[in-house]
């Protein structure tokens, strides 16, 4: 079992930047593969940024490639999403979430994942 732990969200302004952080607990290896997705209400969830636990392969959405920036500390057992340029398109609720064993060309579906965070809300709004 993993638990996942998201912080950071918020409300902030178009342009600037903001960093969310998920504290992963639990048994993790190399194997795992973590991901940030976001949803608004009443669509489907959409696939944000992932990054190979070992050795650290990163995957982006189309959406934010350029602007966002996934990375994670091992030693903490925590993933970062580092939102720069931040856009009114960019508001959703962010969830962190973790997979095994997940193949290179599943990363950006969310049903790979077998485990959540809670979600928080990023609001970017003048």
């Amino acid at each position: 079992q993993v638990q996942l732990a998201e912080s950071g969200g918020g409300l902030v302004e178009p342009g600037y930047s903001q960093r969310l952080s998920c504290a992963a607990s639990g048994r993790t290896s190399g194997r795992y593969t973590m991901a940030w997705f976001r949803q608004v209400q009443g669509n489907e969830r959409e696939f944000v940024a992932a990054i190979r636990w070992s050795g650290g392969n990163t995957w982006y959405g189309d959406s934010v490639q350029g602007r966002f920036t996934i990375s994670k500390d091992n030693a903490k057992n925590t993933m970062y999403l580092q939102m720069n340029g931040l856009k009114s398109e960019d508001t959703a609720v962010y969830y962190c979430a973790a997979g095994y064993g997940i193949i290179n060309s599943s990363t950006r579906n969310a049903g790979a994942y077998n485990y959540w965070g809670q979600g928080l809300q990023v609001t970017v709004s003048s």
